[in-house]
């Protein structure tokens, strides 16, 4: 039945318009909104659109910038839905809290090379206003991958360095190891993104012209130095003791002799340096200047494996919380890039529970910020790039974004059993076009190396298989080794002064621009010495 808009002439129709407004959640008592619901929510958004739009004339003082590393469209909305359920709700009207901000756009990521990117080009191309190759980090497309002897010349001054110049605070903060792409590309400079620590130099070509990522962080040349570096990646930045497993992951890799936690303690002031989450909670704020955390030998742990164990690792949202309160000491302002980045391992490794539970976080971490910051503070939230990750079938309204699709019959109500293919098997509203393809696990997350071992390529039978378990992993079409990002363009979302400029469909190196536009920096630093 067609609601006519003529009749909210009526004051009938008024009245329940009035009523609406006094139901939690804008539903009625059913849990389902009637029509004059829906009309009246979608007046009031666009009331409270136009109030909230506006050009500022005020700089941005601080910038923070989320980075939900393949965190493309689809994955927004199914974590958006899986939050929504996780609170009660159908989940389709749910919101993440950087869906709430005013200002949005499209954002393409392609490399100069690839037309499916991969984080570092994409990295690269948001901390430096330029495009490059993929595998490479904050160095123009003149360099061949691997060839150290290409560097010089190619470095490609970032964002945060030329914050740092300017006497503003810097940090980043990822899930991932600090030295991988992401982290990387903020204030490092390569021919290739696996140079983490000197134990890989054999692989590349003339790597005595390179210096190591890890080594990058800690003789960072400009300014004093980045003020908070919180992640994982501790392999990095310690030496590999003598008679250790070249291949194990639970000591250090450097090969050099140099412990550069040590490093970082002795060449800043009030330095501190943390290696779990209960001595992240002791860090005074106020009198630490410099502030080092290296929370796992690789990537941290994903966020659904981190249980109650408070010796263990620190949330994102924690580490983002203590970052904000170190930097915002600075008079003058800080930038502060903040990754999620296992929503990115979580889809490689076939697991949307994974991905879109890091997603939720990312959520979480961001209205953490929000909370902390004033009207002198620009949020922006974007990805890197998508995944081959897809939200298909026909579900009914509510039904469990992990579960198996559920349609509904030919009166629109939703049928008691799983929708079945041609073959007679029931399949999920989530999966992936390719990948390793299907695993049940069980109650497992963190289970990669047993995954990786048990994955079955192309269609199974799930008929007694509950997908809603954290060791499910999708199906996949394509049978490959890890499944592969996507090239569609992503979301990005601005809160703050300097906002209005998020619009349309950019290329990525745009975002850069942005930044250096709301911060009123408008002359480049020069490249390091």
């Amino acid at each position: 039945m067609k609601f006519p808009v003529t009749a909210l002439l009526t004051s009938g129709i008024r009245l329940t318009l009035c009523a609406a407004f006094l139901l939690p959640s804008g539903v009625n008592a059913s849990g389902k909104k009637t029509a004059e619901q829906w009309y009246a929510q979608g007046r009031q958004a666009v009331i409270d659109a136009a109030h909230h739009r506006f050009i500022s004339t005020s700089k941005a003082k601080n910038i923070i910038l989320f980075i939900g590393d393949g965190m493309g469209v689809s994955t927004v909305t199914a974590a958006r839905i899986l939050d929504g359920q996780q609170k009660g709700g159908y989940g389709e009207e749910n919101l993440l809290s950087f869906e709430h901000f005013p200002y949005t756009g499209l954002v393409k990521t392609y490399n100069t090379n690839q037309q499916t990117p991969d984080s570092a080009g994409t990295m690269s191309a948001i901390m430096t206003g330029i495009k490059t190759k993929a595998g490479v980090i904050s160095v123009n497309a003149t360099v061949t991958r691997g060839d150290c002897a290409t560097l010089k010349g190619a470095k490609v001054v970032t964002f945060l360095e030329e914050a740092e110049a300017r006497g503003l605070s810097t940090g980043i903060v990822s899930t991932a190891r600090l030295t991988h792409a992401t982290p990387a590309a903020a204030y490092a400079h390569t021919v290739d993104r696996n140079y983490e620590d000197d134990r890989d130099a054999s692989k590349f070509t003339q790597p005595a012209l390179c210096p190591d990522i890890a080594s990058q962080l800690i003789d960072f040349p400009y300014g004093d130095g980045l003020e908070v570096a919180l992640g994982g990646g501790r392999r990095s930045f310690i030496k590999r003791e003598p008679g250790a497993d070249p291949e194990s992951d639970d000591k250090g890799e450097r090969k050099d002799g140099r412990d550069l936690t040590q490093e970082w303690l002795s060449q800043y002031k009030n330095a501190a340096y943390v290696w779990n989450k209960a001595q992240l909670d002791s860090i005074d704020s106020n009198t630490t200047s410099h502030l080092l955390g290296l929370f796992n030998m690789s990537h941290m742990r994903y966020e659904a494996d981190r249980g109650s164990d408070v010796e263990g690792e620190p949330s994102l949202t924690e580490m983002t919380a203590k970052a904000v309160e170190v930097l915002r000491k600075n008079d003058k302002g800080y930038f502060l890039m903040v990754e999620a980045g296992r929503i990115d391992h979580g889809h490689h490794a076939g697991s949307a529970y994974n991905a879109l539970s890091e997603t939720i976080e990312l959520s979480k971490a961001v209205q953490k910020a929000r909370d902390l910051t004033g009207d002198d503070t620009l949020i922006i939230v974007t990805a890197d790039h998508s995944h081959a990750f897809t939200i298909a079938g026909y579900p009914t309204r509510g039904n469990p974004i992990l579960g198996k699709v559920v349609g509904n019959d030919a009166s629109g109500e939703p049928h008691q059993s799983p929708a079945l293919d041609k073959e007679g098997m029931p399949y999920t509203t989530l999966g992936y076009t390719n990948g390793l393809g299907f695993a049940d696990l069980g109650d497992e997350t963190n289970a990669n190396v047993r995954y990786e071992k048990k994955a079955a390529a192309g269609r199974q039978n799930i008929r007694d298989v509950d997908t809603e378990r954290s060791g499910y992993h999708q199906e996949a079409l394509v049978h490959l080794g890890a499944e592969t990002h996507g090239a569609e363009d992503v979301a990005i979302y601005a809160t703050g002064p300097g906002a209005e400029l998020v619009h349309g469909v950019m290329e990525q190196n745009v975002i850069y621009h942005i930044m250096r536009k709301a911060s009123r920096v408008f002359s480049p630093v020069s490249d390091a010495p």
